[in-house]
């Protein structure tokens, strides 16, 4: 769960520290094993490539001259550049630079060439495809904050969208080798509830966490009903297009522009690289992986709505397609019956005549909630708690003020479609701010308890992988003081 702490150093993340967590990088591939002197320029070293040969399964790279390097991580070269590139990307952020240090920044990129230099090691794989397809999402949304390709080009001091799309693979490409590596580290930690139990009273007291105020929401969602002939009317018009690009040769990517209702319609519907365990519907991995390349589907239906979908290129394991999804219309007739609905099913919980979970159990279209009464889960922590002080702001709005057991009004929610659901809502339980109590807050505490057992875990590591990897740091930042003994002093 989201918490305040007054104390508790052992667990502590500094703000510096995730605001560098967030930072991307560019990585340059060596082709030799070197020692930087102060002027950035490498050299051979051949007691290094020997102590490399016995401890590090990367061969040894070729002599070059390298300008501005800062250091080299295993097969990673980290240039002064990329420590600048930090700081423009903390800007872009809205992240204040006062106070991080070069060296500080410097240890972060050294950190991530570690991770992602062992990650390679024990043949963690990370898809191309994935990674363009996040590139995309990146470009897509720089382009919607500075207005066109150009300004974002130059924004990044690269001559051209292309230059820069470079930059972020290879930044992308590391940061999720690192990420995937980091997980692995830790993926089989636990604690036992002694470890628990010693982790909170090892804590003085008046260090131990404050918790935020929060509560427990239910809520019944009463959604407008979509008539059989919205739906038939949507099939029809996908058959439609279907037809025109099987039968005439129309093109698919034409069609998801001018008319799928999704995000991918600026790309012509194309969604890359779709694996079977890919996050997808499984009607829609179903229609990916029974058609063959060049096929067209037949309309069908998912939870998010009613899709055609052209099959491009069939790489192995994975398929690119695309896809032009459209929605049923929703009639303002039904949309002032489900109002009328909901008004009176909250006339009858205010009355007496039905409890909010009574209600939610006979009326609510929200099937993930309704037969738990309309509680609500919080996807961050999978339990039913939420902190009023990070809730979404949306969902805060309505209950901060309500008492327990009082309903809220009726209000209009719309999904990312547009179409329109009416919601009201209980909070079933409201919990004060409180110093953190061992029996009633024992999940929260096991929360934390696992969080420094990680930390500990990834510490003795990266200690131990900082020793078995090729490291060398530029003597400009030998003076640096590192959380890790990146300098092996």
């Amino acid at each position: 769960m989201l918490l305040k702490t007054k104390t508790l150093r052992s667990i502590e993340i500094n703000s510096l520290l995730l605001a560098l967590l967030m930072i991307t990088s560019v990585p340059a591939f060596a082709q030799d094993v070197v020692t930087i002197d102060s002027t950035g320029v490498a050299k051979s070293n051949e007691n290094d490539i020997k102590t490399l040969q016995k401890k590090d399964t990367v061969l040894p790279f070729k002599r070059y001259k390298a300008e501005g390097v800062s250091g080299v991580v295993g097969d990673y070269v980290i240039l002064d550049s990329d420590i600048d590139k930090s700081y423009l990307e903390l800007d872009a952020q809205g992240i204040s630079t006062e106070g991080i240090t070069r060296c500080q920044l410097f240890g972060k990129l050294l950190e991530d060439k570690l991770y992602a230099h062992h990650a390679k090691q024990d043949s963690i794989f990370v898809s191309d495809a994935e990674i363009n397809q996040q590139i995309d999402q990146q470009l897509q949304y720089m382009i919607s904050e500075l207005g066109s390709e150009e300004k974002v080009a130059s924004y990044y001091r690269k001559d051209n969208i292309a230059e820069l799309r470079k930059d972020l693979f290879e930044v992308n490409k590391t940061l999720r080798l690192a990420s995937d590596m980091q997980r692995k580290v830790v993926e089989n930690v636990e604690v036992t509830p002694e470890e628990v139990r010693e982790f909170f009273f090892s804590i003085p007291e008046d260090d131990r966490p404050v918790f935020s105020a929060e509560v427990e929401v239910a809520q019944i969602v009463i959604e407008p009903e979509i008539t059989e002939e919205a739906k038939q009317r949507v099939i029809d018009r996908l058959s439609q297009m279907r037809a025109d690009v099987v039968d005439n040769g129309a093109s698919f990517a034409t069609k998801a522009v001018l008319y799928s209702k999704d995000g991918s319609a600026a790309k012509g519907g194309l969604i890359p690289g779709i694996k079977r365990n890919s996050p997808y519907a499984k009607e829609f991995k179903d229609q990916v992986f029974s058609l063959l390349e060049g096929e067209v589907s037949e309309p069908f239906e998912t939870d998010f709505g009613y899709h055609i979908l052209y099959v491009e290129k069939i790489r192995g394991q994975e398929v690119d397609v695309r896809h032009v999804i459209l929605f049923p219309e929703v009639s303002q007739k039904t949309i002032d019956e489900a109002r009328v609905k909901v008004d009176s099913i909250r006339a009858k919980i205010v009355s007496g005549e039905l409890t909010f979970a009574e209600a939610a159990r006979i009326y609510s279209d929200e099937v993930e909630t309704r037969n738990n009464g309309g509680q609500l889960v919080n996807p961050v922590t999978g339990d039913t708690h939420f902190d009023l002080t990070k809730m979404d702001p949306t969902l805060s709005a309505q209950v901060y003020n309500l008492k327990e057991n009082e309903v809220s009004k009726v209000y209009t929610d719309r999904d990312y479609t547009g179409k329109s659901s009416f919601k009201i809502l209980t909070v079933t339980n409201r919990y004060e701010e409180h110093k953190s109590d061992y029996v009633k807050d024992y999940e929260k505490i096991k929360e934390l308890a696992l969080k420094e057992k990680q930390i500990k875990t990834i510490g003795k590591w990266q200690e131990k992988k900082i020793k078995e990897t090729y490291v060398n740091v530029n003597e400009d930042y030998q003076d640096c003081e590192f959380s890790s003994n990146w300098v092996k002093k």
